[in-house]
């Protein structure tokens, strides 16, 4: 494990989650949407976390086994959620069907609002543990520099 290894799992983290905050506000912003380019309703996205691999270390180093526990995370896929959509009685609206039911978006706005919070949770949890390394690097620094 090098001495970056905890910057680079703490960055790609912040990465993850800033593209999940981003499909996060997309679906808010989409609340009302009634009709999207395919025709239909919009339909919520979510992001889709996977581990990320090992990367490729250096060939001398390959016979030694490091116990790596992880190597970060990386959005796989942004997928549409396959819920049913709400409907939501309105004669008037451009978009009513022959009875008056408008399907709207299946998107909760409290349930984004939670994912809002864990997404902005995480992405700060990364950022104290980028922080509490550098911390250790620079303590690590003046170990030499007290003689």
């Amino acid at each position: 494990m090098g001495m970056f290894h905890t910057i680079d799992v703490s960055a790609s983290g912040l990465t993850a989650e800033r593209l999940r905050m981003d499909v996060i506000s997309n679906n808010i912003a989409n609340v009302n949407t009634t009709r999207t380019e395919d025709g239909g309703p919009f339909r919520r996205q979510l992001c889709i976390f996977q581990a990320r691999k090992p990367m490729a270390s250096f060939p001398l180093m390959e016979r030694r086994k490091p116990q790596v526990v992880g190597n970060g995370v990386r959005v796989t896929t942004i997928m549409s959620d396959q819920a049913p959509f709400k409907l939501i009685y309105d004669p008037n609206h451009p978009d009513a069907d022959k009875d008056g039911y408008v399907r709207m978006p299946n998107i909760n706005i409290v349930h984004e609002m939670v994912d809002m919070i864990t997404a902005t949770r995480a992405y700060e949890g990364n950022v104290s543990c980028i922080n509490a390394s550098k911390d250790l690097f620079n303590s690590a620094l003046g170990i030499g520099a007290r003689r």
